[in-house]
């Protein structure tokens, strides 16, 4: 099944650009930014919008068509989760009564990054989006540390409280900057011997489930994921490693 981007017409593989180039906001900077975007294989390309930054700098919204298409049928994108999610009450009362005790979960914003909306959105009672979090689940021991956590205080304290679990919520990602921290973090965990002792996951608007396994880490939550989908995996994966120790 080949697909293709359309704006007016199905299939017209219409696209829409934004961009930024140094130049000044000039007849010859939307030149400039036309040539570009037929420099990327685009077609019939159009400057829609353009506007000055700052002096020698300015930025651009063009519309292009392009040939390209994907074959969606080959496409394989595998989730953290599958297709059962695990509502809060299903969540307490498999916690009670498959595991017997409390599901500990540490989480925070770990390095430089200061934004909480991730991990606020999957840990604060209130939640997001009409999904409540993780404090609300009454089988499961919350604890949001906040954000700029360093990645040795969350091991120490994730140590100290017992977890299961630990996640961590990345937002900021110019110039790979959390694919830096998240990699600290997996080696800080191997060279105190306990990658095992815990079900480690991240989440943030990059952060796919392939990365996160590609990184190290057992699962990744992006766009569209909630604290059922963090509390299903976690909830499972205690379940089978506990199956495996039996």
């Amino acid at each position: 099944m080949l697909i293709r981007s359309y704006g007016d017409t199905l299939d017209d593989g219409a696209v829409q650009l934004s961009f930024t180039l140094p130049v000044p906001c000039d007849t010859k900077g939307r030149e400039a930014a036309r040539l570009y975007v037929e420099k990327l294989g685009f077609y019939h390309v159009d400057i829609a919008h353009s506007h000055a930054l700052a002096d020698g700098f300015s930025f651009y919204v063009a519309y292009g068509k392009t040939g390209a298409s994907v074959d969606y049928s080959q496409i394989h994108a595998e989730e953290a989760t599958g297709e059962k999610l695990y509502s809060m009450q299903e969540s307490c009362d498999i916690i009670r009564g498959r595991l017997g005790r409390k599901v500990v979960i540490v989480g925070a914003c770990t390095g430089f990054d200061a934004h909480t909306v991730g991990i606020d959105a999957i840990m604060n009672m209130k939640g997001y989006n009409h999904h409540y979090g993780l404090e609300r689940y009454s089988e499961v021991e919350a604890h949001n540390l906040g954000a700029q956590v360093p990645n040795e205080k969350l091991i120490d304290y994730a140590i100290k409280v017992k977890a299961d679990a630990i996640l961590i919520s990345q937002i900021v990602t110019q110039k790979d900057v959390h694919i830096q921290n998240l990699t600290e973090f997996i080696e800080l965990l191997q060279s105190r011997g306990l990658r095992e002792k815990f079900i480690v996951c991240i989440g943030g608007s990059r952060i796919s489930n392939k990365l996160a396994v590609e990184l190290g880490f057992d699962a990744g939550f992006g766009q569209g994921t909630y604290a059922e989908h963090v509390a299903t995996f976690v909830i499972d994966s205690i379940i089978i490693a506990n199956h495996n120790y039996e």
